[in-house]
């Protein structure tokens, strides 16, 4: 089904039933026929200046060559050679005689012979007589010859200057040529021809594409009018910017097309991201994957920041070919916390199914002495299994007093035993009671961290997992050890990273591995803290100092919460 006339159709009515309401507008075809005599008066005008610029740069080529020559003519005159070379004769009647005849012979107005230091000795207009030279700009040019444009009381001329060199080499003054430009009416004069035709051209031009241009947009729009448009594109900014989940559209080139508020907030975007390439803008890779690769499950999480984001992507389809994407962002860090609930009804579940599989095995036994009609051996039996829950519960209660991080540590404690695994919680663990909030909060870093150890030791002959967990008056500590292989050197900086995995599991999809870590490190980051790994911590060794992971996390906390607690 085609993706882009869909809504158009959907608010077609709505927007119908307003037309009254925007008839005071110009219709499109009054909108076009204004536009035709703006195009028209914008040919003119543009044409005009490009006559007039055209005039003026064929005025300077043509006119400085001839006024270069023109001085060049006049310093090689053997009178003007030598009496420049004399201050005393340089006053001489000769001199203004010559400059005179240049003037009449060349056109040109003013005809001019300076000294070295630019003052005028001898004009055609004898009102220059005794005025300097504007040579500032032009004394490292002062021995060639050379043209320019000059502002002299608000009247541009044209102006040519050459050296006088005498018979021996050495230049003894400056002989010139200038005339004014011509006026703005004589070059508007020679440009109207010009500017006729092609304003003649503009608007048959315009004309004929303003009429097919109207009736292909009427098509295009369904018959709408240029401010129904604007009322429909103003109702759906505002319907995008106004939900509480954040918008991003891409085109097929993995452009950005659309992008509402909340999105830009959630990924911390800049504001001009229209058009941009979304590998480019996005805050890491893995979001940028997301934004333009299809998901093989809804709901992907990521960690952007201190949010925990869910996207969830849809291909967009025109007339049968894909013509982009649309990404949905979901602000899921609050939801995170109905998720860890239901994490420890999972961990519950998992216990029981342990306990279940453990309790068969044993069932097993006792079924097999009452066969064998050891029945003093099956009370002892019993009552070891009894003794051995009774202490497992007692001795995690007595040093962990909050009930949730209790459960979850008697729960892991069952998954342990089923896998094989030898728990330990160290006798120097001790946790008063905590806030729901803090404990939802530990219930997470411990959980995760006692997984990746049990992941750790899975393949490990000897598995041991040891937690130690401790409260000081500002801060709770939490350390895993465990007797695997350890973490690889070149893998410590990038393990807390979302979706790095050391597990091989293709099948689960790339954005939902290499989590629990990188949600670890986001809850102690929120509370201020950190969460570390370094190697050499196996169980196995008296010193500690073997293979083997030690995770530690730091979460620190307001003094008055405990005692709140106990409290109440």
């Amino acid at each position: 089904m085609s993706a882009t006339p869909a809504l158009p159709h959907a608010t077609m009515p709505a927007v119908r039933r307003e037309r009254r309401r925007t008839s005071r507008h110009l219709t499109l075809a009054s909108q076009f026929l204004l536009l035709q005599l703006l195009i028209v008066a914008a040919v003119v005008v543009g044409t005009m200046g490009f006559s007039l610029a055209q005039s003026t740069a064929a005025f300077e080529r043509t006119e400085s060559r001839r006024a270069l020559a023109v001085a060049e003519t006049l310093a090689s005159v053997p009178t003007v050679r030598t009496l420049m070379q004399d201050p005393a004769t340089r006053h001489s009647a000769a001199l203004p005689a010559v400059t005179q005849s240049t003037s009449g012979t060349s056109g040109f107005e003013y005809v001019f012979l300076a000294d070295l230091d630019g003052t005028i000795v001898s004009s055609s207009q004898p009102t220059l007589l005794d005025d300097t030279l504007p040579i500032d700009s032009w004394a490292e040019d002062l021995g060639r010859g050379v043209t320019g444009s000059l502002d002299i009381d608000r009247t541009q001329i044209l102006m040519a200057r050459v050296p006088i060199m005498n018979d021996s080499g050495r230049m003894v003054g400056l002989a010139g040529v200038a005339r004014t430009y011509p006026s703005l009416s004589e070059r508007v004069e020679q440009s109207l021809p010009n500017v006729m035709i092609y304003g003649g051209l503009a608007l048959a031009i315009g004309a004929i594409g303003s009429l097919l241009l109207s009736q292909r947009i009427k098509r295009q729009t369904f018959g709408m009018e240029p401010q129904e448009i604007a009322d429909l594109a103003t109702h759906l900014d505002t319907v995008v910017n106004g939900v509480k989940e954040g918008i991003v559209a891409l085109d097929a080139a993995e452009r950005v097309s659309l992008v509402n508020q909340p999105a830009q907030d959630l990924l911390r975007l800049p504001t001009e991201v229209i058009g941009e390439r979304i590998d480019q803008i996005a805050p890491n890779p893995l979001v940028a994957k997301l934004l333009t690769s299809d998901q093989s499950t809804p709901d992907s999480l990521v960690i952007v920041g201190q949010r925990l984001l869910a996207f969830n992507r849809k291909p967009l389809m025109s007339f049968g070919k894909p013509v982009g994407s649309v990404t949905t962002i979901r602000d899921h860090t609050e939801l995170a916390t109905l998720e860890r609930e239901l994490g420890m009804q999972s961990v519950s579940t998992e216990m029981m199914r342990a306990q279940t599989h453990e309790f068969a095995n044993q069932l097993h036994t006792i079924s097999g002495l009452i066969q064998l009609g050891e029945y003093d051996e099956v009370v002892k039996f019993v009552d070891g299994i009894r003794w051995s829950m009774t202490r497992l519960n007692e001795d995690v209660t007595s040093m962990i007093h909050e009930p949730a991080i209790a459960a979850l540590l008697i729960a892991k404690a069952s998954i342990a035993a089923e896998r094989n695994i030898d728990f330990d919680l160290t006798e120097d663990s001790s946790l008063p009671r905590l806030p729901d909030t803090l404990a939802r909060e530990l219930s997470t870093v411990v959980g995760n961290l006692i997984d990746n150890a049990m992941d750790a030791v899975h393949h490990e002959t000897d598995r041991h997992v040891s937690v130690t967990i401790s409260a000081e008056e500002d801060a709770i500590h939490v350390t895993v050890r465990d007797s695997g292989a350890g973490v690889a050197e070149d893998l410590l900086d990038r393990i807390f990273v979302q979706g790095f995995s050391t597990k091989d599991d293709a099948a689960a999809p790339h954005a939902q591995r290499g989590f629990g870590l990188a949600l670890t490190k986001l809850v102690c980051e929120r509370h201020g803290g950190s969460v570390t790994v370094r190697n050499g911590g196996n169980l196995l060794t008296s010193d500690h100092h073997g293979p083997g992971a030690i995770f530690e996390a730091h979460l620190p906390f307001k003094p008055a919460t405990v005692s709140e607690n106990h409290s109440s």
